[in-house]
C-alpha cells in the first residue's frame, strides 16, 4: 500500500502568471494617473497631488517590472 502511494503523484496546483504583480501595478498606476491628471471631479482635486506622485512612481515601476520578469522568464 505504501508503494502505491509513492507511485501516485499528486497533481501540481496551477501556476500563477509572473505578470500578475506587473498588471496590478500598471492598473493602479493608470487609475492614479486618471485621478491625478485627467479627471474634472472637484472632490478629487484635494487628492490630485497624491495621485500625480503615485502615478509617477507606479507606472515606471510597472514598466521596469515587466522587462525584469520578461528577462527572467526567458532564462527559464
Amino acid at each position: 500500500m505504501t508503494e502505491e502511494k509513492k507511485e501516485r503523484k499528486h497533481p501540481r496546483p496551477p501556476q500563477m502568471s509572473p505578470y500578475v504583480f506587473t498588471i496590478l501595478l500598471l492598473g493602479f498606476g493608470l487609475w492614479c494617473f486618471w485621478d491625478g491628471w485627467l479627471t474634472s471631479d472637484p472632490e478629487m482635486a484635494e487628492h490630485a497631488l497624491f495621485n500625480q506622485v503615485l502615478s509617477g512612481i507606479l507606472i515606471p515601476w510597472a514598466i521596469w517590472d515587466y522587462f525584469k520578469v520578461k528577462k527572467n522568464y526567458r532564462k527559464k
